[in-house]
C-alpha cells in the first residue's frame, strides 16, 4: 500500500515519496509560549504525533522537529503587563506546554529548538537574502530588515494568492517598507519600550528576529535545505507558512516537499481563543475526563476536519473509549503473532483517515465481544489486534505512559471499585438469603449510577 497525504500547496491528495528512502524529515511549527495551552492549542501536536507514529509503524525512520517561539511581540506585552521578565513568562509557559503534551502521550520531538537559541542562524539567513536582492534594511533608521515580496515572483504560491490582493503585513511600522506587504525579518530594538535582554547584536544594530525567519532558520539547521513535510495549524498557512516558503526558496533552499495543516477546534463556530477564560486550558479539561479520553476525542476526528468542542461530545468520546477498554479487560492476554488489520492500514494510508481507522477498531471490538459471548479463544487475537491499532494512535490502554500519568484518575477508579464491590457483596448476600427484592434494589441503584453489572462464572464484573 502507498501512503497518500493531502498537500495543502497543491490542494490534492498525492502519493508520499520521501526525499531519502526509509527516512522522513518533519518540521511542525510549535506554539508561542505566552500563556497556558488550551485544548485547541494541543490538537496540532496530537495530530502530527499520529502521523509520526504511523510512519514509524510503516518502518520509516523519522526525524521530527517541533520548535518553540520564545520571543515575540505578544510575549513582551504580556510579560510587561504581569511585571515579570519576558524569559520568565516564556519559561513558565513552556513548562505548562510540556505538561500538556506529556499528559496526552505526545512523543517528544527528535529536537525541540527554541528561537532564542538560534539567532546566529537567522542573521546568517537574512544576510543571504540581502545579498541575493530579496531583502533590505529599512531606510528610516529603525534597524528593521524586510523581505521584498516584489523581488520574489512566486510569492503567494503556497496559498494561491496574488500579491496585489493581499493585505499589508502588520508586523512592523510600515514607514520603512518599500511595499506595505513586505514583512519583517529583523526588528530593531526599541529601548523606550523593550528590555535590552530582548535584543541581540546584528549587522543592522541590536534587535530581534521576525517570527517567520525563526522557523526557516531552525528547519534548515536540523533538517537541511530540503525536507519532506512541514506541518502546523491551518491558521498558519498565511502569512506564516507563505512567508517561510518564500524567504527559504529565495535564499536558494528547496524547503518542504509537502505541506500539511490541521483544522481548528472551535467553540460556537469560532476559533478557540484565550478570551474564553480558563475552562478549556488542558489541566481544567482533564478534571472532566482522563488524558487518554481527551486524546481519543481529538484523534477520532480527521485532522483536516473542524471539531466543535463541547463537554457533551467529550463525554461521549470517553464512553466510547471505555467500551474498548472494557472489551480488552475482559479478553485479557496478548497474542504476539498478528499484524495490523488491512481495514485499519488502508484507512491510515488514506491521508491519515482516523475516522475510518476508529471504525475498524470498533468493528473488531464488536467481533471480539461476540467471540467472548461464544467462548471463542480467538477473542485474545482480536484483542491483540485492537491494541496494535490503538498503539498507532497513541491510545493503547496498556501503554505504560497512561499508567504513569494516571495517579489521580487511578485513585478515583480504585475508590469507585471499592464502593461498587461493597454493594455487589451486599447484593450477593441478599441473593444467598433469597431476598431477591433487596438484591434487585441494589442492582437498580448501581445501574442508576451508570454502572453495568455482568454476572460471570468467576463472579460479578462491573464497568462504567
Amino acid at each position: 500500500m502507498t501512503l497518500r497525504l493531502y498537500d495543502t500547496a497543491t490542494g490534492e491528495v498525492r502519493d508520499f515519496q520521501p526525499l531519502r528512502e526509509g527516512e522522513v524529515g518533519i518540521y511542525v511549527c510549535g506554539l508561542t509560549v505566552q500563556s497556558e495551552p488550551h485544548v485547541g492549542h494541543v490538537r496540532s501536536a496530537v495530530n502530527f504525533d499520529v502521523l509520526r507514529r504511523w510512519l514509524l509503524a510503516r518502518g520509516e525512520k523519522v526525524t521530527f522537529i517541533r520548535n518553540i517561539t520564545d520571543i515575540d511581540d505578544k510575549i513582551l506585552l504580556k510579560s510587561a503587563a504581569q511585571n515579570r521578565p519576558w524569559f520568565n513568562l516564556a519559561y513558565d509557559m513552556k513548562r505548562e506546554l510540556d505538561k500538556a503534551y506529556d499528559a496526552l502521550n505526545v512523543l517528544p520531538p527528535t529536537y525541540e529548538p527554541a528561537a532564542t537559541g538560534h539567532v546566529p542562524e537567522m542573521v546568517e539567513l537574512i544576510e543571504a537574502l540581502i545579498e541575493r536582492g530579496h531583502a533590505y534594511p529599512a531606510g528610516d533608521g529603525s534597524g528593521d530588515v524586510y523581505f521584498d515580496v516584489r523581488s520574489w515572483p512566486s510569492y503567494g504560491e503556497l496559498t494561491h494568492q496574488n500579491v496585489d490582493d493581499m493585505e499589508a503585513a502588520a508586523d512592523a511600522d510600515p514607514r520603512g517598507k518599500k511595499d506595505p506587504r513586505d514583512f519583517a525579518l529583523w526588528k530593531g530594538w526599541k529601548p523606550e519600550s523593550e528590555p535590552a535582554t530582548a535584543s541581540w547584536p546584528s549587522p543592522w544594530g541590536r534587535g530581534r528576529p521576525g517570527w517567520h525567519i525563526e522557523c526557516s532558520a531552525m528547519a534548515g539547521k536540523y533538517l537541511g535545505e530540503a525536507f519532506d513535510i512541514h506541518g502546523g495549524g491551518v491558521d498558519l498557512r498565511f502569512p506564516h507558512h507563505e512567508n517561510e516558503q518564500a524567504q527559504s526558496r529565495a535564499a536558494g533552499h528547496p524547503f518542504a516537499s509537502y505541506w500539511m495543516h490541521n483544522a481548528w477546534i472551535t467553540t460556537s463556530g469560532e476559533k478557540m481563543s484565550k478570551s474564553l477564560g480558563n475552562s478549556l486550558v488542558v489541566p481544567e479539561v482533564l478534571k472532566q475526563v482522563r488524558p487518554v479520553e481527551l486524546r481519543y476525542y481529538m484523534v477520532a476526528a480527521h485532522y483536516r476536519s473542524t471539531v466543535e468542542f463541547s463537554f457533551e461530545a467529550l463525554g461521549e468520546a470517553a464512553t466510547s473509549y471505555r467500551r474498548i477498554e472494557n472489551f480488552l479487560e475482559r479478553a485479557g492476554g496478548f497474542a504476539e503473532s498478528g499484524e495490523l488489520p488491512a481495514e485499519f492500514a488502508e484507512a491510515m494510508d488514506d491521508d491519515l483517515g482516523t475516522p475510518a481507522a476508529m471504525a475498524a477498531i470498533h468493528n473488531a471490538v464488536r467481533e471480539g465481544n461476540k467471540q467472548l459471548a461464544e467462548g471463542d479463544v480467538g477473542a485474545v487475537v482480536t484483542a491483540s489486534n485492537v491494541r496494535r491499532m490503538l498503539a498507532v494512535l497513541g491510545l493503547d490502554p496498556a501503554d505504560p505512559h497512561w499508567a504513569a500519568g494516571s495517579g489521580a484518575a487511578e485513585g478515583l477508579s480504585n475508590a469507585v471499585d471499592v464502593l461498587v464491590r461493597a454493594l455487589l457483596d451486599q447484593r450477593q448476600a441478599a441473593r444467598a438469603a433469597k431476598d431477591f427484592a433487596a438484591a434487585d434494589a441494589i442492582r437498580d441503584r448501581i445501574a442508576e449510577a451508570g454502572i453495568e453489572i455482568e454476572d460471570t462464572p468467576e463472579g460479578p464484573r462491573w464497568s462504567i
